[in-house]
């Protein structure tokens, strides 16, 4: 019978999530969901040197913001709690001894002095020192030392590890649903430690390889920086007898900086003014990093960027909805090579998704920004001019900049514009436009338009240079949407105050 599809996000709490780390949880979160599986979120705190206090708290609250939803997890419980790993610490050392029981582990008593000098030796003859079957068998370890001496050592409270014994020249064979078959000679890879005395905790190679074989996971889709460790993982899954039950493995490509050489990191995004976290952090040192949130982007259009970096849907669809990914994604179509993060494709992506926003949920978003300014405006209006600016814009905070003149008239004009427009029979045309304005009660656009094109054209104006003259009194500048519909929002009361605002403060050509 199919096993049901199981999948794990594990992150360690060592300071903010990265938004490569954001990646690994979606791909993980879409494989399970469109397959009807469990997503888990498993806590990896065995390095208690490295915990920051506040990371897991904001892990969990980053992939709340981006709409990634938990089976079980540290809050959400389950059948195979804890998900904590420092609330497991009992279960590793089981599985650790059951190693050295049957000959696939060994203990191994050298103090990290005795190793640097080892290390200083090799390095001092031209060598690079591994900890492998070369080595093992004539350091202070139980495939050296004599039974009752070993057991003498633990007893009296000596230090220990539990190194795994790698096996001498052997070929690993393996499947990665990204990469396609490797193969590793084990001569070339050295006894990772699996568990330590000194806290009585596991490392990660055998945490993780445990509570995956508990937790019943099937799939492993995590970054490729662990596929080095690989073949030590199918080599634990058969020293344990499990590797009936193991899961298979996927490796995501590295998120590369925008140039493409490297690792995406926070210092690129310091230095290039992106955020590189999903949401703000402040370390406990007080140093701040900018958000994806923080900086105004939605949620809907951060995951929409982060999908498509590094998988292809083989169409030319960008946009996409989480019910689209979860449809459409596969680990087929992931590529292999690293992506490269665009910080003005993010960009693009958040003004897709701004302008796809009703008027109504914009201008929800957009009243707190009215209301610090003390400005009041009925819902329809804030609406209407929702509708009208939103394609000019990428952020809700850029908003104002764009709006402003549609909720609090010119107090000055652009000088440039002024001297190119404000000028020769300009302000007359502009009294004579205000006095047919005055004369027009349907104040719908398109009659307005229709009234102010048939008298200019009646006139034998030059429309340029009247809708110029016109767009300066009403805005304040020479640039910015149709008039007509700038009026309409405005309605007929305000236009004209404006249009005498700027007859009284400019006067005649002359003066301006």
């Amino acid at each position: 019978m199919e096993r049901k599809v199981r999948v794990r996000f594990a992150p360690s709490p060592t300071g903010p999530l990265h938004m490569g780390g954001v990646r690994t949880a979606l791909y993980n979160y879409l494989f399970a969901r469109q397959r009807g599986g469990d997503f888990i979120l498993r806590i990896e705190d065995t390095d208690s040197h490295r915990f920051v206090p506040g990371a897991e708290a904001y892990i969990m609250e980053a992939l709340k913001w981006c709409g990634i939803t938990i089976n079980e997890g540290v809050s959400e419980g389950g059948p195979h709690a804890p998900y904590r790993q420092s609330e497991r610490k009992e279960i590793y050392l089981k599985y650790a001894l059951q190693l050295v029981e049957s000959g696939n582990a060994y203990y191994a008593f050298d103090t990290p002095e005795e190793l640097n000098a080892i290390r200083a030796e090799a390095e001092a003859a031209g060598n690079t020192f591994a900890y492998n079957y070369e080595v093992r068998g004539k350091l202070a370890t139980s495939l050296a030392l004599p039974p009752d001496e070993v057991q003498r050592r633990i007893e009296r409270g000596d230090q220990w590890v539990i190194r795994f014994r790698m096996p001498e020249n052997e070929e690993v064979e393996m499947h990665d649903l990204i990469r396609g078959d490797v193969v590793v000679n084990t001569s070339t890879l050295d006894d990772k430690v699996l568990y330590k005395s000194a806290d009585s905790l596991p490392t990660y190679h055998l945490a993780n390889i445990v509570d995956d074989h508990l937790m019943e996971i099937t799939h492993v889709i995590r970054g490729e920086e662990w596929l080095p460790s690989l073949p030590l993982h199918y080599l634990l899954y058969r020293a344990f007898g499990w590797s009936e039950t193991q899961p298979d493995f996927a490796h995501l490509p590295l998120l590369l900086k925008p140039t493409g050489g490297g690792k995406l990191s926070k210092r690129d995004g310091d230095k290039m003014g992106f955020p590189v976290f999903p949401l703000r952090w402040v370390s406990p040192q007080g140093e701040v990093s900018h958000g994806y949130r923080e900086d105004g982007y939605f949620p809907e259009a951060f995951i929409n960027m982060l999908a498509l970096l590094g998988w292809n849907p083989g169409t030319e669809q960008e946009l996409f909805t989480m019910d689209e990914l979860i449809a459409a994604f596969s680990l087929e179509r992931v590529s292999k090579s690293g992506a490269r993060f665009n910080p003005e494709k993010a960009r693009w992506f958040n003004a897709q998704y701004l302008k796809q926003k009703s008027d109504a949920e914009l201008a929800a978003l957009f009243r707190p920004v009215l209301t610090e300014k003390g400005i009041e405006a009925s819902d329809g209006k804030v609406e209407q001019v929702m509708g009208l600016m939103k394609e000019r814009a990428t952020f809700v905070s850029e908003l104002w900049e764009l709006t402003s003149f549609l909720f609090v008239a010119p107090d000055d004009y652009d000088p440039k514009a002024a001297a190119k427009f404000w000028k020769g029979d300009n302000p007359a045309r502009i009294r004579g436009l205000r006095d047919l304005l005055a004369t027009v009660t349907d104040f719908g656009k398109e009659n307005t338009e229709k009234s102010v094109m048939e008298w200019i054209a009646a006139n034998e104006y030059p429309t340029g240079q009247v809708m110029n003259a016109f767009r300066l009194a009403i805005i304040g500048k020479s640039t910015g949407p149709s008039m007509f519909e700038v009026c309409e929002i405005l309605g007929r009361d305000e236009t004209l105050r404006r249009l005498d605002a700027i007859l009284t403060k400019l006067g005649t050509g002359e003066n301006a």
